[in-house]
């Protein structure tokens, strides 16, 4: 059992094991990433530390329960329709993604962007939903519904850890803060500062920190108890989204956070 493995046993309650099976079908599902759907037996196998053997007999069980599929031209596996069945039932920032969608849409076509909706879970940012314009000025394909970011990157994520008390950012920041472009920030005492500085502002312009020429913009979105429910961004290429250096939808969007938020009800 490596480091990571007698973390996750520790959460467990005393005496319950990890199910070996379960947990290794589970870290097949997640080897699957919208920059790789498609995987052949060898490299999956290699993903999860595992021989061929054992990975062909969890693929075959998890395709007959419709949550991998198999293709023979291509001899490689991708996941399949049954997983987002499964996903229809996730409760998980249901209510903030059902009454956001019309103003996702009413944001993506007014500002030619693409749209964000985040809630913060376990110390990262999950997007919940996203709208891309009918005639966007750049495809944002990086960041699909489902996916978790860290909060070091991005409009929506940083204001999602300035908003955070002050335990769950010292969760956030004790996570990998990956450096996916030369202005990611990745220290944690600046991040805390800029977190402060965010929360101060109201609002976060994210540049190049996730790709170069791309630029982030993030509002939080509170409930009706002002209490935090998620935060609403927008992404495009930077002399769409803030060419002189300052957000030119600013307003729009803290607009439209007011009024989803005046819709949600506290927990």
């Amino acid at each position: 059992m490596n480091d990571k493995d007698e973390d996750r046993a520790a959460q467990l309650p005393p005496g319950v094991p990890i199910v070996r099976a379960v947990d290794r079908a589970i870290a097949l599902l997640r080897a699957f990433r919208p920059e790789q759907p498609r995987l052949g037996l060898s490299e999956l196998a290699r993903q999860v530390g595992l021989d061929k053997g054992t990975t062909r007999r969890l693929l075959l069980t998890l395709q007959l329960n419709e949550l991998v599929e198999y293709d023979e031209h291509s001899q490689s596996y991708a996941l399949a329709v049954g997983l987002i069945e499964l996903g229809s039932a996730v409760t998980t920032g249901r209510e903030l993604r059902d009454i956001a969608g019309p103003y996702l849409t009413e944001i993506a076509e007014k500002t030619g962007a693409t749209a964000f909706l985040w809630v913060h879970i376990a110390g990262r940012g999950l997007c919940v939903d996203r709208v891309r314009a009918s005639l966007p000025h750049v495809d944002a394909t990086w960041f699909a519904v489902g996916a978790q970011a860290p909060l070091n990157c991005g409009g929506g994520p940083r204001v999602l850890l300035a908003y955070l008390d002050d335990e769950q950012r010292r969760l956030a920041l004790s996570l990998d803060l990956p450096k996916r472009a030369p202005a990611s920030q990745t220290d944690p005492d600046l991040l805390w500062r800029e977190a402060d500085r965010i929360r101060a502002q109201g609002w976060e312009l994210a540049a190049d920190d996730f790709f170069i020429g791309l630029t982030g913009v993030g509002v939080p979105i509170f409930d009706r108890s002002g209490a935090l429910a998620g935060a609403l961004s927008i992404s495009s290429l930077t002399s769409i989204v803030a060419p002189q250096g300052r957000p030119v939808h600013l307003d729009a969007l803290r607009d439209a956070a007011a009024r989803i938020g005046g819709r949600v009800l506290p927990d």
